[in-house]
This record gives C-alpha cells, structure tokens and sequence, in this order.
C-alpha cells in the first residue's frame, strides 16, 4: 500500500510540474513543418516566444542556396544567400501567421 501510494504520488508531482512548464514556455519544433520548395539538405525549424514566433532554415547542402523564410497570410522573408552550414531567421508577431519552412528564390 506504502509503495503504490508513492508510486502515484510521484507520478502525480511529474504530471503536476510538465503541466505548470507549459504555459508561457518557448517551444522549438521540427515537427510536421513543411519545407517549402527548398532542397531537404535545408533544414527548417520554428522558435515560438509569449510574443513573436521566428522561422529557421539551415543550409545543410554542399553548395550555396538563395533561400527565403515562409510564412503564411502575410509576407515572407527577403531573399538571402546562405553558405553551406549558415542559417536565416525571420521574426513575425504572434497570432493568426503560421510557418510555411522556406523557399528557393
């Protein structure tokens, strides 16, 4: 009875402090983000903060790519060379914009 009781009390205190880490939380995901039209060799991630979210793509291909950030209802990224190895950022409000990955350009 001891050993269950703590079982559960323990489980209890993981699930009660995941459950407070959420809100207000920064998440950075990779997750069913579309690519847009670039290469897979670029890699696309979104980083979204209590007030902005902010659209990634690495250039993980052996040659150099024009490559843009995309988002949806509402304008892109402006059109940047990125080296082998460099990353792109774009910055928008939060709200109704989601991230579309990135595109060639």
């Amino acid at each position: 009875m001891r050993t269950a009781l703590g079982t559960l009390t323990a489980a209890g205190l993981v699930l009660t402090s995941s459950l407070l880490a959420l809100p207000g939380q920064a998440v950075a995901s990779t997750a069913a983000i579309p690519a847009g039209n670039a290469p897979s060799c670029v890699t696309v991630w979104e980083h979204t903060g209590r007030i902005t979210k902010t659209g990634y793509a690495r250039n993980d291909c052996p040659h150099t790519l024009n490559l843009k950030i995309v988002w949806a209802r509402g304008t892109d990224g402006p059109c940047r060379t990125v080296r082998p190895g460099q990353s792109i950022s774009t910055q928008v409000p939060r709200g109704v914009r989601s991230f579309d990955g990135a595109n060639l350009c």
